[in-house]
């Protein structure tokens, strides 16, 4: 993996980003799938708290996040992953398909 200028790699093979002396972890590429997944379901109250949770909480990876999660934000998710993955899928997509399904695999 190429690092980009100002990045380097830690000790737990997330990538961080060194800013006026603080260091800023840069979401796991997977999850930045399903955050763009989650935004074509914005208006839903469940989509916009598990969004919430993926904005605030700073998960290392997939396995983390899914853990974090309750039942219903499960179930929820679930229902997303099906959709958003069978669309990955029409188009096409391979690279979106495996990141997705990364997270689908989790859930139960």
């Amino acid at each position: 993996m190429r690092l980009i200028s100002g990045q380097s790699r830690s000790s737990n093979n997330g990538l961080r980003r060194r800013t006026r002396n603080k260091r800023v972890r840069i979401i796991d590429n997977t999850l930045n799938y399903l955050r763009e997944s989650l935004a074509n379901y914005s208006e839903n109250d469940m989509c916009q708290k598990i969004d919430k949770k993926l904005e605030t909480e700073g998960y290392k990876n997939e396995a983390e996040f899914v853990r974090n999660l309750d039942e219903e934000e499960m179930a929820y998710l679930d229902s997303v992953l099906e959709k958003e993955l069978s669309y990955a899928r029409s188009v096409e997509n391979d690279i979106r398909v495996k990141e997705l399904t990364d997270v689908y695999e989790l859930l139960f």
